[in-house]
């Protein structure tokens, strides 16, 4: 008889045995299933945050460099048998716009914005006060200097606090780069109920000299999310901290610099370059480094990045793991199962050599049916793999994110190079805010689990690897059978 049609006959007469073995298969199958799809899926969102997760170099004034040259002031000073001339001061160089531009030029940089602060005190409407106590020394001379924060952008879309939705264009629009060399402005809601002020309105404000009035042409009204974090907007280091966060108005970066005067024309606080795909951050920086002098210094922020890169590493090891612990258990497990069947069928076994059946014919009929059974396992890992895939992935995902960000959760609070201190409002280098770091490390690290063509074919090899082993571990029960000696038995 046909050792395949044996084959088939046997699996119908010994249902429960089938039974058991296709139960066994089929959880073995399962889980090597749903670690190919986890370890697929966390691939392609590696892959996915290289593409869509910022990275970002930010050229600003080198503090580190300044306080040097402060430093060397008032030791000249102290040395000098002159009578002083004065306290030195820090003196920082804002960033010339003709050097962004250059380094704008380099391979890898997608765009870039230009970022800065200026005071000015509201002439034609009031300024939110907010009362939080008295406050003496230079601070307060600083404070004094205007009761309206300018921040100068390129368009509200590249500010970290629009672009992480901490602040929405309640009404009217947003800055473009349209709107540079222009007075148009977009303002808080707050300051604009207290005021009575709507998109299309003009109001006046002085410069801090108080000796020039400027028109603004209000385009837009924001709403920040909350007024704790909203202190972020105020950027480039003015540290005006007495001012009401409502009172940020957005305005053109080049209008911002006509505030501060005119030897700020072309210039910069910092400006910021997205660069298209993370892991060129540290080329393109160097790059950059050539083209800048040492009064410059430019910090890199792939954190976004590097988080999901990190949780999705945890994520394709874990994967890995399952595959291999899954399939080495499974080889033992059926190999075992295969063992035992032999025993269990040595007198069907020997009936078959003493008729002249070729043992390799024996060990076929056993391969054909763990073959069958291989269908239907990997059938049922095929119709629920992406079902325990997605089970196993969110709580290792879980998993990972709590360690990562737990791990960098100190970071947000430093300031990069050329930055004094931790950011305002949470802001990392390079104006990305911790907040947005995290939300586009969850974004981009729900996997999406989706079985296809070609993980049911690597399935189905693994499988079918994982019997052949099986089979030949007991092999050797069928190869040593006397089939005289059993009959005789």
């Amino acid at each position: 008889m046909n050792f395949a049609k044996r084959a088939w006959l046997n699996l119908l007469a010994k249902k429960g045995r089938t039974a058991l073995l296709i139960l066994v298969t089929s959880a073995i199958m399962l889980f090597v299933m749903a670690g190919l799809l986890i370890k697929s899926a966390a691939n392609q969102a590696t892959q996915n945050a290289k593409d869509s997760v910022g990275a970002t170099l930010t050229l600003s004034a080198n503090r580190e460099n300044a306080f040097k040259k402060m430093r060397a002031q008032q030791s000249e000073s102290a040395g000098s048998t002159s009578k002083p001339s004065g306290r030195p001061s820090l003196s920082m160089d804002p960033v010339k716009l003709s050097t962004a531009a250059k380094i704008a030029k380099l391979n890898g940089v997608e765009s870039y914005a230009a970022t800065v602060s200026a005071s000015a005190n509201a002439q034609s409407f009031d300024a939110i006060s907010t009362s939080t106590g008295q406050m003496t020394g230079p601070m307060q001379q600083e404070n004094n200097s205007g009761d309206i924060t300018i921040s100068g952008v390129t368009s509200t879309a590249s500010s970290a606090n629009f672009s992480d939705k901490t602040y929405t264009i309640k009404s009217g629009r947003g800055l473009t780069i349209k709107d540079a060399a222009t007075n148009n402005v977009v303002i808080n809601s707050e300051l604009a109920t207290q005021n009575s002020l709507k998109v299309g309105d003009t109001i006046k404000v002085k410069n801090t000299a108080k000796t020039k009035t400027y028109t603004l042409t209000v385009v837009g009204i924001y709403k920040a999310k909350s007024t704790t974090s909203s202190s972020g907007a105020m950027g480039g280091g003015m540290g005006m901290m007495a001012s009401d966060p409502a009172n940020t108005i957005f305005a053109a970066y080049t209008f911002a610099n006509t505030l501060k005067g005119s030897k700020y024309k072309d210039t910069a606080d910092s400006v910021t370059f997205t660069v298209s795909t993370p892991s060129q951050v540290n080329s393109v920086k160097k790059a950059a480094t050539k083209l800048i002098s040492s009064k410059y210094a430019l910090s890199a922020d792939d954190q976004s990045y590097q988080m999901v890169k990190s949780s999705m590493a945890t994520v394709t090891s874990f994967a890995d793991k399952i595959v291999w612990l899954v399939a080495i258990a499974g080889t033992i497990i059926l190999a075992l199962i295969v063992i035992l069947m032999i025993r269990e069928r040595r007198y069907e076994i020997g009936i078959l050599l003493s008729l002249g059946e070729k043992r390799g014919k024996v060990i076929a009929q056993f391969f054909v049916e763990l073959f069958v059974i291989l269908l239907i396992g990997v059938g049922v890992a095929s119709a629920g793999g992406q079902f325990v895939g997605d089970k196993l992935a969110s709580q290792v995902v879980s998993s990972a994110q709590t360690t990562t960000t737990s791990s960098t959760q100190g970071f947000g609070g430093q300031g990069g190079p050329g930055q004094q201190g931790g950011a305002p409002g949470g802001q990392m280098p390079g104006g990305t805010t911790r907040a947005a770091t995290q939300k586009a490390q969850v974004k981009q690290a729900k996997l999406a689990t989706r079985v296809n063509l070609k993980d049911v074919a690597l399935l189905f090899g693994l499988g079918l690897a994982i019997i052949l082993i099986a089979i030949l571990a007991g092999a050797g029960g069928i190869l040593r059978l006397n089939p005289k000696k059993i009959l005789i038995n």
